[in-house]
C-alpha cells in the first residue's frame, strides 16, 4: 500500500474519538507495521513529564525493554534533544545505539511538536538494510502533524 493512500486511514484514526489516544496511537502502529513491509517495529514515545527522558508510549513489534529512554541516548534520545528527524541506515555505524533486537538494521525517529514544543516522536526499527527514503520521512511527519492534533 502507498503513503498516499495510507494517509486518509491515518486521518480516519485520528478524528475517531470514540478510542483512547493510546487506542488511537496503537492502531496508527498497527496500519503502518501491516502495510509497509519493512516497517518492523512501530511505536511511540513521549516526554516522561518534566524529566528529561521518554517513555514508551503504544507500539507493534517485538517486546523491548527500552521503556524509558534518556535524553541524549541513543536515536530517540538524541531526537528528543536534536529537535530533528533521525533517519539511520546501518544502526551497526552508530556509536550512540541502543539495540532492542538483534535483527534491526535500520531506524528513523520522527519527533512530533505541539506548539512548537517536542513532546515525542514517532520511532521505526527496520530489519531490512538502508530502506528509508525521504518519502518516509514525508509520510513520518505528516502523521506526527496528524497525531499533534490529538495530543493534550
Amino acid at each position: 500500500m502507498s503513503f498516499e493512500s495510507l494517509k486518509p486511514e491515518i486521518k480516519t484514526i485520528v478524528l475517531n474519538d470514540k478510542l483512547s489516544v493510546d487506542e488511537r496511537l496503537l492502531k496508527i502502529c498497527e496500519l503502518l507495521e501491516a502495510n509497509i513491509d519493512y516497517y518492523n517495529w512501530v511505536g511511540f514515545y513521549f516526554k516522561n513529564g518534566d524529566k528529561h527522558e521518554l517513555k514508551l508510549g503504544p507500539y507493534v513489534g517485538e517486546p523491548t525493554d527500552h521503556t524509558i529512554i534518556p535524553f541524549g541516548k541513543g536515536i530517540c534520545g538524541q531526537v528528543a534533544i536534536s529537535n530533528k528527524n533521525f533517519v539511520v541506515p546501518d544502526v551497526f555505524a552508530q556509536d550512540n545505539y541502543i539495540a532492542c533486537s538483534i535483527t534491526v538494521k535500520a531506524e528513523i525517529v520522527i519527533p512530533i511538536f505541539v506548539n512548537g514544543e517536542n513532546i515525542g516522536q514517532i520511532d521505526i526499527d527496520s530489519n531490512t538494510p538502508d530502506p528509508f527514503t525521504e518519502a518516509d520521512e514525508r509520510f513520518l511527519e505528516f502523521i506526527c502533524v496528524e497525531v499533534a492534533k490529538i495530543i493534550k
